[in-house]
């Protein structure tokens, strides 16, 4: 008894002391000081988690430009599909490797001699990349009738010999690795090519036919970009169904249109891809010296096609054209997200090597950059130029790694910030953050395809405070619109932020 007595006793001591114990902690403990940026914090985390975003995987990194101080981070270091984000990285590495300055020169050489305006020999046009040409990139046809000028007042009229195209600057392989097939037939998707016109594409002007069963009315602009149309677009009655569907599958000229489009519906446009590059670009030239009134009495080839192929290195060069400068190329390729420019920079990034461009070179010239600015190359897989691939992987860490490093850098801060959407202004972003105090703060670039949307950019704080940020969410059953919300209000929450005020 006087065992279980003690027992009972030194229970109760311990239960006493123990309680004396955790009363003193809790007295001893004081509550986690409240501070903007735990708000700031507080705040983020209920817009990334909440319940609309269950099943989506988020990546956010936001830092200070100047000091690398993380404000908030979901998921830094995970590896996610960037989407068109991936042309941050292309052309951060274009102006490292290239320069602002940099331009693509399109050539026009023969060795042939030139008698009684006769070039006695054939002319080759030799490419390097150059996206701009074209009238749908605001050239408007203009090179290539100043060319035909060119050889005319050069006292050429008539060339016995061939057009030949030598698109050898950069490899065959056009389409990207990775990239949909379902997205192959739209102009977004354009194979790219040492010689490009009209960014690869064409116009597909459709307007439904004249009573609700017919077949719609297609029409190609130009008429000789190579492809052939099958129509299966039905017109459906006034208000009736509508829809759209493009098919061309990878090496094929045939364009399949399926869909319906209500009686009386206006004539819209579409961009669809051309198939060959080359074919495309030495059409548009053709029509050219057509109109000048030159007159070419050999056929029209790729050079590869050429048996044996012609001497180029010594010949003599009648036309040299250089393309804008890749500050003003950037523009498109960013402001607009126009694919074909990221692809075209890509290759071009190993051509001056002196080997041919492909995307195997230009990702060791990614590597290479990224290493040198202390970034692990293990944290990008990147399969393509321009983010259109479903193969590209990349951390929000490092895009805002490269971001930052652009900021403060004095040679690349201005020209790459001059090439982001702006929000509520331009571009891509000309449409979100309307009239909020992110409008005209915001400066980032966009990217999106299903399933996958991104911004990635700058910002400044109340404070003036710059800021980085990369917020992409990948996986994500959750509506575009949604998930573009959740990334403005964030963004609008830093544009108000302050270190010093209260919300």
């Amino acid at each position: 008894m006087q065992i279980e007595k003690r027992v009972v006793r030194f229970i109760l001591f311990v239960a006493f002391a123990v309680g004396i114990g955790a009363g003193c902690a809790a007295k001893s403990a004081r509550p986690q000081a409240v501070t903007p940026l735990s708000t700031l914090r507080a705040e983020l985390a209920t817009i990334f988690d909440a319940p609309t975003f269950e099943r989506s995987i988020w990546g956010v990194l936001i830092q200070s430009v100047d000091t690398g101080d993380v404000l908030f981070a979901v998921n830094p270091t995970k590896l996610m599909m960037p989407a068109s984000n991936l042309k941050i990285l292309t052309l951060a590495t274009s102006a490292e490797r290239l320069g602002w300055d940099f331009t693509f020169e399109t050539r026009l050489v023969t060795s042939g001699a030139i008698d009684g305006g006769v070039l006695k020999g054939d002319l080759i046009a030799i490419g390097s990349g150059d996206p701009s040409l074209g009238s749908r990139v605001g050239d408007s046809g203009r090179s290539m009738a100043a060319w035909a000028d060119q050889l005319w007042n050069a006292g050429i009229h008539t060339v016995e010999g061939r057009l030949i195209g030598d698109d050898n600057a950069f490899d065959d392989e056009g389409v990207g690795a990775g990239w949909s097939w379902d997205d192959l037939a739209y102009g977004y998707a354009a194979p790219v090519g040492a010689l490009a016109f009209d960014e690869n594409a064409v116009e597909l002007a459709i307007r439904s036919g004249a009573v609700a069963g017919s077949l719609g009315d297609i029409a190609l602009r130009p008429v000789d970009g190579g492809l052939v149309v099958d129509n299966h677009l039905m017109t459906s009655p006034p208000n009736g169904e509508s829809f759209l569907d493009l098919r061309r599958a990878p090496g094929s000229a045939h364009l399949t249109v399926r869909g319906a489009v209500p009686i009386g519906t206006p004539e819209f446009v579409r961009t669809v891809s051309i198939d060959n590059p080359t074919d495309f670009f030495l059409a548009a030239f053709q029509r050219a010296l057509n109109a000048r009134g030159i007159t070419v009495t050999g056929a029209t080839l790729d050079i590869d096609l050429v048996i044996p192929p012609p001497e180029t290195a010594a010949a003599r060069v009648l036309v040299s054209h250089r393309s804008p400068p890749l500050s003003e190329l950037a523009m498109p390729l960013m402001k607009v997200s126009r694919n074909l420019y990221g692809e075209t920079l890509l290759k071009a990034l190993k051509t001056q090597d002196g080997r041919a461009g492909s995307v195997e070179a230009g990702r060791e010239a990614v590597v290479e950059v990224l290493r040198s600015w202390g970034i692990s190359p293990d944290s990008v897989i990147l399969s393509d130029g321009s983010g259109l691939s479903r193969y590209n992987y990349v951390t929000v860490e490092t895009l805002v790694s490269v971001l930052r490093h652009l900021a403060n850098d004095p040679r690349h801060a201005v020209p790459f910030e001059a090439t982001l959407p702006v929000a509520g202004r331009d571009g891509t972003l000309g449409n979100r953050m309307k009239g909020t105090i992110a409008e005209g703060n915001v400066h980032a670039k966009t990217g999106f395809f299903s399933n996958v949307r991104a911004i990635s950019g700058y910002v400044r704080t109340r404070d003036n405070e710059r800021l980085v940020f990369s917020i992409v969410a990948n996986n994500s059953n959750a509506s575009p619109a949604e998930i573009d919300r959740a990334a403005d209000r964030a963004l609008e929450r830093l544009a108000g932020f302050s270190r010093t005020l209260e919300p």
